[in-house]
């Protein structure tokens, strides 16, 4: 491989803390979340707005704790609590240094569900949020890129956080596969999507549910996050392609992030035959066609995935920061080691791809 080219993170998290809203202003510290302890468990903690738990905060673990779970789960997500919550942004990059990883581009980790139902809550949380990766980003100096934050209750202030995010080192602007009651599709969403459209900026759909009572539906049942986060993301990939958005916004791009790739052919196969049906001219590559990227993981089959989707939709993350299925810091050295897949093809899944995705 060309080891001059910058190796992109394309999946990278952020813990939230106390210090993310500090951001606020004065008249929106009513809305500050306050961030509580299990008094059987200090490391479980809760994000309680209105009285309420919302939000998500993964257990707070030392990093001898967080070594020992790394080790029972057979892969590497073990990083320093003070570059996870970027508190400090030096040691982040110092990291960064080590895993060979030159940008990251940062996704939140406190908006995986619904948060309020509070129009000017969410203003006022999303535009904490932002701000505070607004300062991070220009400390990082052009290492760290982020996927800003939008409330989706008020389309007016979503546009002006996009705006604010453009100038301020924002990559894409993160939506959810389910915003309550509405899908991606929804012509409610057209005016945001025209805005990042004409800034040159992705839609970056993480993993995630804004419908409470579908994320409900599976808290407890055996399928639980899989079912709460990832299926929607799938969905959602699915209703851009079968709906007129790449008609409408030809140049916008779209990332389906952290429910890894290997339901990438099912889609493809789904759609074609669907379109079909419906007498539609079906484009041989749709997921270039209508400017569709996908992460991939070290356990996907890729050149399978390659095969359907193409060299140039393709990017992979490690989803630093987090503990989860998709987890693992060293996920871009490995896929540098993996075996069957040509070096171009890595190059573009490790660098070039992402670039394309989010304009860097």
């Amino acid at each position: 491989m060309n080891h001059s080219i910058p190796i992109i993170d394309a999946d990278a998290h952020v813990i939230e803390t106390e210090r993310t809203w500090d951001y606020l202003d004065a008249s929106e510290r009513k809305f500050r979340p306050k961030l509580y302890s299990a008094p059987e468990d200090p490391t479980r903690q809760y994000w309680v707005i209105d009285d309420k738990i919302a939000g998500f905060r993964f257990p707070t673990l030392s990093e001898q704790e967080l070594r020992a779970f790394a080790q029972r789960a057979g892969r590497n997500f073990e990083t320093p609590q003070a570059a996870r919550e970027l508190d400090d942004v030096d040691l982040r990059s110092r990291h960064m240094d080590e895993l060979g990883i030159d940008v990251q581009v940062l996704h939140n980790t406190f908006w995986i569900e619904r948060i309020t139902t509070r129009p000017d809550a969410e203003v006022a949380l999303c535009r904490s949020w932002n701000r505070w990766l607004a300062d991070i980003s220009k400390k990082s100096q052009g290492r760290l890129f982020y996927s800003c934050v939008v409330p989706a209750m008020n389309i007016g202030e979503a546009i002006e956080q996009v705006k604010f995010a453009k100038e301020n080192g924002g990559a894409a602007v993160c939506m959810r596969p389910l915003e309550g009651d509405r899908h991606l599709s929804d012509p409610y969403f057209y005016p945001l999507y025209q805005v990042a459209s004409d800034l040159d900026m992705a839609i970056a759909v993480h993993i995630a549910n804004g419908n409470p009572e579908n994320a409900d539906l599976y808290r407890l049942a055996p399928a639980g996050r899989f079912a709460q986060f990832r299926v929607p993301t799938v969905t959602a990939c699915f209703d851009v392609i079968m709906s007129e958005l790449h008609d409408t916004f030809p140049k916008l791009r779209w990332g389906f992030i952290e429910a890894s790739a290997q339901w990438v052919p099912w889609i493809y196969r789904e759609a074609k035959i669907r379109y079909r049906v419906a007498n539609r001219s079906f484009p041989e590559n749709v997921f270039e066609a209508y400017n569709i990227f996908v992460t991939c993981q070290v356990n996907d089959d890729v050149p399978y995935i390659v095969s359907c989707a193409g060299e140039d939709r393709l990017v992979i993350g490690t989803d630093y920061g987090h503990t989860d299925p998709s987890s693992a810091v060293t996920a871009l050295n490995e896929f540098q080691r993996m075996e069957g897949i040509d070096s171009g093809v890595k190059e573009k899944i490790l660098s070039h791809n992402a670039k394309a995705l989010y304009g860097l």
